[in-house]
């Protein structure tokens, strides 16, 4: 069993980051009423029972985390890491950025991109400011305040809801028991700034790990986070998650975390069906995203407010989308889901 003192650690943890959000949001939220012109979409009120069935959610996603890290899923120092100081640094840069981002909101600007951005590079659907995030996807600036930002939104829950992944990722791996681990190749698509392959990487320290993503900034970024742990440093390549520039069945696991709500619907079936190309016979897909109206009814305002105070142009079309159907459509079988807190978690297998 885990010290109580660690675990007493952990709550605390979880409750500063929660406090910080919550003060962040608050103030910022009042800032911007003072601000905000007339046209511009407003919030719709949050029942009470809503913000008791949210803290439940949250404090039974955070009792879900430790008890997997105290069975020895994933090591309990993956619950501590972050970047604490560098974070603390980067706060005051959250806060300079936020008029641009309201001026964005204002203009109902989504195209306030880099000027030397070459737009035949990516899709169209990705050149915009989703989030109303300053340059979108494209740039130093917006990767260095990304991570900082999601913790805000998501009141420092959000690497607890990306180890999601975790269990029915090594629960798939099982099939492959006889093969040594560092023979074991998971992808992980859309990486972002590496913070789903750090996760990847403490719960499977010897397998061999590549995060893909659009993102030539977001990937430098990730670099500078995964190379201050020791070992192997994890793979980073940039590609579109549509086609993905790798051989068919290169890999036992993919996983995608918070990809699928910023796809148009054609876009989200490929990337499926692409993940499904890149699995071995027998491997594992592991999607994490946003909750969806079918699953979480009682959450329908947090959505709402989500897609209204948020540049979010696939968001409604997201949480109405069956993902289940998807993922057979693709290919795969043995389709499971689950729900932790604001974020929905499937797995599906692609047969031998």
């Amino acid at each position: 069993m885990a010290d109580p003192l660690t675990k007493l650690a952990y709550q605390t943890l979880q409750n500063g980051k929660g406090l910080l959000g919550l003060v962040h949001k608050e103030a910022s939220t009042r800032l911007m009423n003072l601000l905000a012109p007339d046209g511009v979409p407003s919030t719709v009120p949050v029942p009470p029972r809503m913000l008791q069935d949210l803290r439940a959610s949250m404090d039974r996603l955070h009792q879900l985390d430790w008890e997997e890290a105290e069975r020895g899923l994933y090591p309990s120092s993956l619950l501590f890491d972050a970047p604490w100081l560098d974070w603390a640094a980067r706060y005051p840069l959250v806060w300079l950025d936020t008029p641009r981002t309201w001026s964005r909101r204002q203009e109902r600007n989504i195209r306030d991109l880099p000027k030397d951005v070459d737009h035949s590079a990516y899709p169209d659907y990705y050149l915009q400011n989703f989030h109303h995030q300053t340059d979108g996807y494209l740039s130093e600036t917006s990767a260095s305040l990304y991570d900082l930002q999601v913790e805000i939104l998501f009141n420092g829950t959000a690497d607890p809801m990306r180890r999601r992944v975790l269990g029915p990722l090594l629960l798939g791996l099982q099939t492959f028991g006889e093969r040594p681990s560092g023979q074991i190749r998971v992808l992980d698509v859309a990486t972002g700034t590496g913070r789903t392959l750090r996760q990847l990487r403490g719960a499977l320290p010897q397998a061999q790990l590549v995060g893909l993503d659009l993102s030539h900034a977001y990937l430098r970024q990730a670099n500078r986070w995964l190379s201050q742990l020791p070992g192997e440093l994890p793979q980073l390549v940039q590609g579109n998650a549509e086609a993905m520039p790798f051989i068919d069945g290169g890999f036992e696991a993919v996983t995608c975390v918070f990809l699928l709500h910023e796809l148009p619907p054609e876009a989200r079936q490929n990337v499926i069906d692409d993940c499904y190309r890149q699995l071995v016979p027998g491997g594992t897909l592991v999607l994490a995203d946003s909750v969806q109206l079918a699953d979480s009814p009682q959450f329908e305002v947090a959505m709402e407010n989500f897609r209204r105070v948020f540049h979010e142009p696939y968001y409604p079309d997201y949480i109405r989308d069956d993902i289940d159907q998807r993922l057979q459509s693709a290919g795969f079988e043995a389709i499971t889901a689950s729900s932790h807190f604001m974020t929905r978690v499937w797995s599906g297998r692609k047969p031998r």
